[in-house]
């Protein structure tokens, strides 16, 4: 009597899943857009209807009350450690610094929520212009701090999210990767970049982000799929308090020293 070995079975082939990722129109990017933009008309209509400062040469009324400047810093002007996000230098300057802002943070907004991107953006101005004022001298304005640590945030996200993303995360890691390295870069090679408010704004973003990144999870039954967030509200408080803990100590001992 003869056996024959039935077929074996073909092996099931994966087939993608459509996951239905966080949706909301970004409205905190829109607005530190439009308090940006405004501030830039105010500096503009200060030195139309009043002139330059007597005692600086090229520098508006507002930026005279809230660029970082080392010495008014060293007086006990500490806001000019947040200040100069909202304050630029060009037409130019302004506008890459939306763009990029823009285009970091429409996404950004929607995966950390609101509230977590506004502190993220804040803690990567604060973090930049604190290292800009131990490591550089003169004065600096701009929104390139908080930029640079809403790019380092996406990096932690891509990564801490990595096996979610499965086939995009090597191209989306690679891609950020070389905006940081060619934009630092560029902050070395030319002159007039505060290339170390770049470097304070990535770490602190980096930093913060580690503990507050979404920890994204996927939940229901395909194909009505979607992805929830599990990092606690302590987390997110943590990162923000070393942030704060570590830069704040580092403006102190540049106040004292």
């Amino acid at each position: 009597m003869n056996y024959e070995t039935p077929p074996a079975a073909p092996e099931a082939v994966p087939q993608p899943v459509r996951v239905t990722l966080p949706q909301a129109v970004p409205y905190v990017t829109y607005a530190i857009i439009g308090v940006t933009v405004l501030a830039y008309l105010l500096q503009v209509a200060s030195v139309l209807l009043f002139g330059y400062p007597t005692s600086f040469s090229n520098i508006d009324w507002l930026s005279l009350y809230g660029a970082r400047i080392n010495e008014f810093i060293q007086a006990g002007q500490v806001w000019r450690l947040l200040t100069p996000v909202l304050l630029h230098g060009s037409l130019t300057h302004i506008f890459f610094n939306m763009y990029a802002l823009l285009s970091f943070g429409s996404a950004l907004e929607q995966f950390f929520g609101r509230g977590r991107f506004l502190a993220l953006y804040l803690l990567g101005a604060f973090a930049g212009n604190v290292t800009s004022f131990l490591l550089t001298g003169g004065y600096s304005v701009g929104a390139s701090t908080a930029v640079f640590g809403l790019v380092g945030a996406e990096a932690v996200f891509l990564y801490r999210n990595r096996r979610l993303l499965a086939g995009q995360f090597r191209s989306a890691i690679g891609n950020v990767l070389f905006i940081i390295a060619i934009n630092l870069f560029l902050g070395a090679s030319l002159p007039g970049i505060d290339n170390w408010g770049h470097i304070g704004g990535l770490l602190g973003g980096l930093m913060f982000t580690w503990f507050a990144s979404p920890l994204w999870e996927i939940e229901g039954m395909a194909p009505m799929l979607y992805v929830t967030d599990r990092r606690s509200l302590g987390e997110v408080v943590t990162g923000a308090a070393l942030v704060l803990a570590v830069f704040g100590a580092l403006a102190v001992w540049g106040m004292v020293r």
